[in-house]
């Protein structure tokens, strides 16, 4: 009987351990980062062979977290339709690299944590570290760069979150952030106003780099107010608005915030006409020939320069 209850025990045992075993070998989960996504989903091909081409699988599969504006097929093929090249075997790898990047933030911002303004991008600005911006409205959905809108929002992968769009993100000039923005109207109206000798559309979407001090719909606004002849844009002068425009420019380069020195002073394209930057104050203060105004938001990176918003139209002596 003793040899029988050993043998039984002994049994026991062995069946409990095999079940054990069973237990303590889960099955492996499956990968799910961006690159993982996109290439498990035929409607991102394009996509996914754009990525593969500009060799950014590795980087897209790494730890992140990253946030993913990612265009559909039709979405892309439209853009290589537009480049001109039709096909992603046709378009240079190192075109590829700067738009694509120009689609991924960095860290896991889904939409809940959107708010409307600008976010840097990955994509290289060719300006030192800096990276190009993208600017965010969520008036009626989400749009970027007043061009692009979201279809599908916070696909979670596991090192980050895709947003669905229905256009790619070209890469931005300062014309694109001028248009994108609703701040900038009434710029954009100066800028297109009827009799310029200035195309500042073509100026400013050309190679550059600028720096562009804009003033904000506000800004305009107390300018029409301290004349009572001016309802509009249009009621200002047109060689003065011309000058006061070209005032707002610099061509000496891609001047962000942390390159201004206090006391520097800024050559415009306005001839013959300068402002100095006072950083002692906060925010920092533009000393214009004819008046004052703060810089109230720094570093809008494009492709062609940058753009610093101010709070006044300012105007040369």
């Amino acid at each position: 009987m003793l040899w029988l209850f050993s043998l039984l025990m002994l049994g026991s045992v062995a069946t409990l351990t095999a079940c054990n075993n069973d237990d303590d070998t889960p099955e492996p989960a499956e990968p799910n980062t961006i690159v993982d996504y996109v290439l498990g989903d035929d409607n991102f091909s394009l996509l996914r062979d754009a990525v593969v081409k500009a060799e950014l699988d590795g980087v897209l599969s790494g730890d992140g977290p990253f946030t993913v504006f990612a265009p559909d097929n039709d979405a892309f093929q439209a853009f290589l339709n537009a480049l001109g090249t039709n096909t992603i075997e046709n378009t240079p790898k190192e075109a590829l690299v700067a738009v694509l990047t120009n689609h991924v933030l960095s860290g896991d911002v889904k939409s809940g944590s959107l708010s409307t303004g600008y976010y840097p991008t990955l994509s290289a600005s060719g300006f030192g570290d800096a990276t190009t911006s993208v600017f965010i409205n969520l008036d009626g959905g989400v749009t970027i760069n007043g061009a692009a809108k979201v279809t599908a929002a916070d696909v979670d992968v596991d090192n980050g979150v895709i947003h669905v769009i229905d256009q790619v993100i070209a890469l931005p000039t300062i014309v694109t952030f001028a248009l994108a923005d609703p701040n900038f109207s009434s710029l954009v109206s100066a800028l297109t106003a009827t009799g310029l000798t200035t195309n500042f559309v073509e100026v400013l979407s050309g190679e550059g780099p600028f720096t562009v001090f804009a003033p904000t719909n506000a800004a305009f606004q107390a300018l029409l107010d301290s004349n009572p002849d001016w309802n509009s844009v249009a009621d200002i002068p047109v060689a003065l608005l011309e000058t006061v425009l070209l005032y707002h420019v610099t061509g000496a380069g891609n001047v962000r915030s942390a390159d201004l020195v206090d006391d520097m002073m800024v050559t415009t394209l306005a001839s013959g006409e300068t402002f100095s930057i006072d950083l002692d104050t906060t925010p920092p203060t533009i000393i214009a020939g004819g008046n004052t105004a703060q810089i109230i938001a720094t570093d809008v990176q494009a492709v062609n320069g940058v753009i610093h918003a101010i709070d006044t139209v300012i105007l040369p002596e």
